[in-house]
């Protein structure tokens, strides 16, 4: 599968609110999905730097997004008909100086696929602590 790592698009905005929206609702069963809402991702993602990963075929598949100034990776969202075809791969490769570089994240405790993702990339769980979404571990990739 050939992916494409990109900076967002003005026209890519809608599909990656759905995918935000769609993904969270979908995975996170244990908070009342009236609480997730299309602007989120606008809001959530203002000042980050986003990666957009496209299909060969050109369709968004997800995103990732970092806050550089900590080497934090807030989000990583791939739509459910990309799952498992490496698009979430992709994203994390396409970071800069990956694999050289550190880099963290915060993963709940009950997205076990998710927390599943990060370690079979290197990341390791360094801390934890808890959020309105539920309790989470911090995950930390170290350079190779």
């Amino acid at each position: 599968m050939t992916w494409t790592i990109r900076p967002p698009w003005a026209e890519d905005q809608e599909r990656l609110a759905e995918i935000y929206l769609s993904v969270r609702r979908e995975t996170f069963v244990w908070v009342d999905p009236g609480k997730f809402y299309r602007e989120d991702f606008a809001a959530h993602t203002n000042g980050e730097t986003v990666f957009v990963c496209a299909h060969e075929s050109g369709s968004v598949a997800g995103f990732l997004s970092l806050w550089p100034e900590d080497d934090f990776i807030h989000m990583l969202y791939i739509s459910p008909e990309f799952h498992g075809q490496g698009a979430g791969t992709a994203l994390l490769h396409a970071l800069p100086e990956w694999p050289q570089h550190r880099y963290r994240l915060k993963c709940l405790v009950k997205n076990r696929r998710a927390k599943a993702f990060y370690l079979s990339h290197g990341f390791q769980v360094t801390g934890n602590g808890a959020s309105p979404e539920g309790d989470y571990e911090e995950l930390s990739f170290f350079p190779v």
